[in-house]
């Protein structure tokens, strides 16, 4: 028995040697095909990134332009002691630079991938001066968007009172029996009355009228003021409030642009 033991101990002992072996062997087999493929990727990635950089830089360029283009076209007719120009200035401003702001980010993505390890390049520091133009810019749209959301509201307020002032005079001539009895007949010769209506059915007729035509000016003056709440809203929110988001977002582009 202790020497049959001994070849079948060996046997196991050839078995567990040649599994490591083989495991050993398969293991260093997929690690030099990882580093392959690692090394394949990180070669390849300069280049995907060289190809890459042109397009994003001509992108870039490109909305940067029509910007531009866009804002000559305002300022070829500028007025500006006009408040209509003002406004459409402003607001082709705040509509068309977003535009601006990603295009110059996309000529500073080229830039970075172009050239990761320099901090400021040419291209980097013209990103930096058409940033902080456009930042000013902004900022110098917020007066006048202030300005002339109070000059709207002046006119708007005034157009309601000479309305509410309207109401309150038709209301106190409808006060005035005098008043509803001449209405009445011009009512009836109108022909909007029979021929044989009495006093009585004119005096109604009139009051209906009457009534009528106040409830379509209360409804007008309420659309007005609903209108002139949307109005001032808009323009202050998307335009006073979005110049500011604009101009924090332009100076910090700027300062990523050279640090």
């Amino acid at each position: 028995m202790p020497t049959g033991s001994k070849p079948s101990s060996l046997a196991l002992c050839l078995r567990a040697s040649l599994s490591s072996a083989t495991l050993t062997g398969t293991f260093k087999k997929l690690t030099l095909k990882l580093g392959s493929c690692w090394h394949r990727d990180v070669s390849a990635s300069p280049e995907s990134s060289f190809r890459l950089a042109p397009l994003l830089r001509w992108l870039g360029i490109t909305l940067v332009l029509l910007l531009a283009l866009q804002i000559g076209v305002v300022l070829s007719a500028a007025d500006w002691s006009d408040g209509v120009f003002q406004q459409l200035l402003i607001e082709r401003l705040v509509n068309q630079t977003p535009m601006g702001f990603i295009g110059l980010l996309l000529m500073l993505m080229a830039s970075r991938l172009d050239h990761p390890q320099q901090v400021r390049t040419p291209i980097r520091w013209v990103v930096c001066i058409l940033s902080s133009v456009l930042a000013v810019v902004m900022i110098s749209v917020i007066p006048l968007g202030i300005t002339g959301n109070q000059a709207l509201m002046g006119e708007a307020d005034q157009t309601l009172e000479q309305r509410r002032s309207q109401l309150e005079m038709a209301r106190q001539q409808s006060a005035n029996p005098e008043t509803v009895k001449v209405l009445g007949e011009q009512l009836a010769q109108a022909g909007q009355l029979p021929a044989d209506a009495s006093e009585e059915d004119k005096v109604q007729a009139a009051q209906t009228f009457i009534e009528k035509q106040l409830s379509q000016m209360t409804e007008q003056i309420q659309q007005a003021e609903r209108q002139r709440d949307l109005t001032i809203n808009q323009r202050f929110f998307g335009g006073t409030i979005s110049a500011v988001v604009l101009a924090v977002a332009l100076v910090l582009l700027a300062l990523g642009a050279v640090l």
